[in-house]
C-alpha cells in the first residue's frame, strides 16, 4: 500500500489545498493553507508533518511548501475526484454550484474508482446521446423545480426524432461540420471525431484519453494560443497547439 493510499480524508483536503494554492500563487506557506481550510496553525503544522513523513510534500519550518512527484500524483487524483463529482452534480443533476461543491467535498474521499469512472461515462453519454444534451438536462432541472408532468414528453420525443432524421439525411456525424480543437474557445465542449497525428503523438493522445467519442472541454488558452489546457475524462491536460490542430471536434 502506497503512502497516498493511507491518507485520511483530512490529509487529502490538505493535499488538495496545497495543489490549488500552488496553481494560484506558485508558493505555499502554512498561513495560506490555514486561511483556505479555515483551520488553526497548529492543525496545519501537524498535517504538514504527516504529509512530509509520507514523502508527499517538501516541508521545513519557515520555508515554502512544495509537492513531491508522488504528492503531485496524489493531489491530482483528489482534485479529479472532486471535479468529476461536482461537474456531474451541476451538468447532469442541475444542482446549484455551491451545493455541488460542498457535496463533492464530502464524497470525494470515499468514492470507489469504478463508480467514479461510471459517473464520467454517464456524463459523456448524456452529452452525446440525441435524447440527452444540454436541453435534456435543462428539462430535468425544470422538472425538479416545478414538479413537471409528462405532457411535454411527446413533443420532446418528436423533436428528438426529427433531429436524428436530419442528421441521417446529412450523412450522420461525419457529415457534420468539424472544427479543430485549437479553434475552440475556453468553456466550449465537443466530441472527438478524429485524431490526425504522427504515430508517436497519436500514442500520447490515446494515453491522455483523447480518442474518438471522448468529450473534451477547453479550460484555457495561453495568450499566443499555445499551450491549450483541456479537460477530458476528469483530467486536466496541457496540449501543444500543433497537437490540437490535428484533432477534429464536433461542437456540443
Amino acid at each position: 500500500m502506497t503512502a497516498a493510499e493511507t491518507l485520511t480524508a483530512s490529509l487529502e483536503d490538505y493535499l488538495e489545498a496545497i495543489f490549488h494554492i500552488i496553481a494560484e500563487k506558485q508558493a505555499v506557506r502554512p498561513k495560506d493553507i490555514a486561511t483556505r481550510l479555515k483551520v488553526s496553525s497548529s492543525s496545519v503544522t501537524g498535517a504538514l508533518r504527516s504529509l512530509a513523513d509520507r514523502e508527499l510534500i517538501n516541508y521545513a519550518p519557515y520555508d515554502v511548501i512544495s509537492l513531491t512527484p508522488a504528492g503531485t500524483v496524489a493531489a491530482k487524483d483528489v482534485v479529479r475526484r472532486h471535479e468529476v463529482l461536482s461537474d456531474f452534480f451541476v451538468k447532469v443533476l442541475a444542482v446549484d454550484e455551491c451545493d455541488a461543491d460542498k457535496a463533492a467535498c464530502q464524497m470525494e474521499h470515499s468514492i470507489p474508482k469504478i463508480i467514479l469512472e461510471r459517473f464520467i461515462q454517464f456524463a459523456e453519454f448524456i452529452e452525446v446521446c440525441p435524447r440527452g444534451g444540454s436541453k435534456w438536462i435543462a428539462g430535468f432541472g425544470y422538472h425538479c423545480d416545478h414538479d413537471d408532468t409528462r405532457e411535454n414528453c411527446e413533443r420532446c420525443i418528436s423533436a428528438t426524432l426529427e433531429d436524428v432524421k436530419r442528421r441521417r439525411r446529412q450523412g450522420g456525424p461525419k457529415a457534420m461540420t468539424a472544427v479543430k480543437l485549437k479553434d475552440l474557445k475556453p468553456g466550449q465542449r465537443g466530441k472527438v471525431l478524429k485524431v490526425n497525428a504522427r504515430e508517436g503523438a497519436n500514442k500520447r493522445m490515446v494515453e491522455m484519453g483523447v480518442t474518438p467519442g471522448a468529450v473534451v472541454e477547453v479550460k484555457r488558452v495561453a495568450p499566443l494560443g499555445d499551450p491549450i489546457d483541456i479537460k477530458v475524462k476528469g483530467y486536466h491536460l496541457s496540449m501543444r497547439k500543433d497537437e490540437a490542430d490535428g484533432i477534429e471536434i464536433e461542437v456540443l
